[in-house]
């Protein structure tokens, strides 16, 4: 059975219909990504300021150990084992601190997202512009144009955010920091 024309108004509704309710998806995921990336940096601030606390805390808990051993005669093991107890909060402060990095790392994947979400928007757009009325002495013609221009715009588009979007972080892992506060 051969289809002599091509339902061109449902087509345009359709394509119409996809965008609107697209775009306000991508609109949705967008304040989601924002709210998250707010979200992330309130906790990361309180954790630094609680562990700068602890670590200052530890400190002046240390100062009060060396005034003790200055003052009384500590046995040798115990001196060793409040060293050793020392050296293993200063690296476990490091530790977390260091750690605390993951916000760099998820600002990078959420920035990247969000450019994503601005690229499918500019496609939604673009597709909705060409749903506009067609003449319809043109309507095949104008059809076979408008779905090329669509192919080569996701192509177009998809090609320049994989360009820039595909790189891996900025680090590869939070054993890698470059954060020493203490």
């Amino acid at each position: 059975m051969e289809i002599k024309t091509l339902p061109i108004a449902e087509l345009r509704k359709l394509l119409a219909a996809v965008s609107d309710h697209g775009k306000q998806h991508l609109i949705e995921v967008e304040a989601d990504l924002l709210q998250t990336t707010y979200l992330l940096s309130e906790a990361i601030e309180k954790l630094s300021t609680s562990f700068t606390a602890v670590h200052e805390a530890v400190c002046e808990q240390q100062q009060v150990l060396d005034a003790l051993v200055a003052k009384y005669a500590i046995e040798k093991p115990v001196l060793e084992k409040l060293e050793t107890f020392k050296s293993k909060i200063g690296e476990e402060v490091n530790v977390a601190v260091t750690s605390l990095q993951f916000q760099d790392l998820t600002s990078q994947l959420i920035a990247r997202t969000i450019k994503r979400v601005n690229g499918l928007k500019d496609l939604l757009h673009e597709v909705e512009s060409h749903s506009n009325e067609m003449d319809p002495s043109h309507e095949h013609e104008e059809i076979v144009k408008f779905l090329e221009e669509i192919s080569n715009s996701l192509h177009v588009g998809s090609h320049a955010l994989s360009g820039g979007l595909r790189r891996s972080v900025g680090q590869k892992d939070m054993a890698t920091g470059e954060i020493d506060l203490f």
